[in-house]
Parts: structure tokens; sequence; C-alpha cells
């Protein structure tokens, strides 16, 4: 659980909703929770994460995944 205060996603609008979680009903993780009291900034966070996960067609998602899943063990990130 985050120690930054967050807002409850039923105060989301529909548009940050979808952004964040998906049309599927399910829960936002916390790391984009703590930028709940700032939408803009949550868009713009799922932005980047959309935008380094589709990236180029020069590796498969599946590749992408294992080199973000290296990084965060060497960084010591448990998310």
């Amino acid at each position: 659980m985050a120690w930054i205060e967050t807002s409850s996603e039923d105060a989301w609008d529909r548009d940050h909703r979808v952004a964040v979680i998906g049309e599927v009903a399910g829960r936002a993780d916390a790391i984009m929770a703590v930028h709940s009291l700032n939408p803009r900034g949550m868009l713009a966070h799922q932005a980047v994460y959309s935008s380094a996960m589709r990236g180029t067609a020069s590796l498969r998602k599946v590749d992408r995944e294992l080199v973000a899943l290296v990084v965060s063990q060497i960084n010591d990130c448990h998310y």
C-alpha cells in the first residue's frame, strides 16, 4: 500500500478509469493509484508506459516485459 495520499477509484471519471484499468472490471495497481490526485499525471504515466511497451517492431512485447523484469530485479524493485 502506498503511503502517498490517493483518491478512491470510485471518484475517477470514466476516461481515467478506462485509461488505467481498461474496459474490463479490475483494480488499479498502487503505482497508478499514487497519481489519482493528479489525473493528468496518471494519464501521462499510462501513455509513457504504453509507448514503452508497444515500442518498436524490433522487440516483441514479451521481450520488453522480460527486460523490464530484469531491470526491476537489478534495481531491487519489488513492483
